[in-house]
């Protein structure tokens, strides 16, 4: 269930506001606006919301960024699911020696047998491979290690035009436990899926486990558990992609529902007045040239959220904006690259 629509509409239903420069607000409101209790596309913040109740909480650093996870239960409860998000970047870690993406990556073609949960993922990923007829595809670990976001690092072109002819997702196999790699240079990347898989599975742990409210972060993937303890809404911020982080141009009301924002602000670097930013082009290796500078999912599946947050991304305002309003399981908020804002006309959000 989500709350308390905002914005004004225009043509065709979409909800569109313009930002000078898309400055936003801080997440402290001074009109009486509740503070965002999470930030989508943004890590965790370092200081924790006050609540009406004490939560149980951990914090850790995991698939490169800060992770929290606050809850209305027993600290055990979310101590195990704190070693379950550990068990997951033991599994599907790109880089990590002896995961299972990494094995499978580095078995020149051979099978390999893997945790029942990696391939659980690769088999939903695919499904999400096949369903953007590859806009998004999982065999970009072609390409990725050949990106530094952070040393602004950028790759050879022959080096880069050559392993782009190793992105197909139709060449990965999943048999039960086992997958293949048809192609022995083709590479695994699970960063486009990874954290809206594990969002799901956490938030199923501790249903399971009698948890009725709490907030899931994974580095910005947010997961509202229930309602608060009170029963009124989380309030999930929507990062402003042209402002430092923390700063929110939106906001949701969430019960039961994952917000996931997806931007180019998240690691990038400028270079002789190019900006590069880590959302690839399977076809090119190279950022994809968009009209977006960020997309929002808000969804009940996280794993649904993560996915389309990055292939309407890759699609550009007009398809991405057609393809969210046409579905039934999901709605979107997108900002494109004017500074202009623009909601289907399901999305329930206020402005910030």
């Amino acid at each position: 269930m989500l709350l308390a629509a905002a914005g004004v509409v225009g043509a065709a239903g979409i909800a569109t506001v313009g930002f000078p420069l898309l400055t936003g607000c801080a997440a402290t409101q001074s009109d009486g606006t509740p503070d965002p209790d999470e930030i989508a596309g943004s890590p965790s913040p370092t200081d924790t919301p006050v609540l009406s109740a004490q939560p149980a909480t951990v914090a850790l650093f995991l698939f490169d960024t800060v992770i929290e996870i606050r809850a209305y239960c027993e600290q055990a409860l979310v101590d195990e699911a704190a070693r379950r998000c550990e068990f997951f970047e033991r599994s599907f870690s790109r880089t990590k020696e002896g995961s299972d993406i990494h094995t499978l990556n580095n078995a020149a073609g051979a099978p390999v047998t893997v945790q029942p949960e990696t391939a659980q993922i690769i088999s939903q990923a695919l499904a999400f491979c096949k369903e953007s007829d590859g806009l998004f595809d999982i065999t970009i670990g072609a390409v990725t290690p050949l990106w530094d976001f952070v040393e602004g690092t950028i790759p050879d072109p022959a080096v880069l035009a050559e392993a782009v002819t190793h992105i197909d997702y139709r060449t990965v196999r999943v048999s039960g436990n086992t997958v293949t790699l048809d192609d022995p240079r083709a590479a695994l990347d699970l960063g486009g899926i990874a954290k809206g898989f594990i969002a799901d599975d956490i938030a199923r742990l501790l249903r399971e486990g009698g948890c009725t409210s709490g907030l899931i972060n994974l580095g910005g993937n947010v997961y509202a558990l229930g309602s608060k303890p009170d029963g009124s809404p989380w309030n999930v911020g929507i990062q402003d992609p042209n402002a430092t982080s923390g700063t929110v141009v939106a906001r949701v009301e969430a019960i039961d529902h994952s917000v996931v924002t997806s931007g180019m602000y998240e690691r990038s670097f400028e270079r002789d007045g190019v900006l590069y930013h880590h959302i690839l082009d399977p076809q090119t290796g190279y950022p994809v040239s968009s009209n977006l500078k960020s997309t929002t999912i808000i969804s009940q599946e996280s794993i649904d959220g993560d996915a389309f947050s990055t292939i309407a991304f890759l699609m550009g305002r007009d398809k991405a904006y057609a393809l969210l309003e046409e579905s039934s399981n999901k709605e979107g908020i997108l900002v494109d690259d004017t500074g202009q804002l623009l909601a289907t006309s399901k999305a329930d959000y206020s402005l910030l």
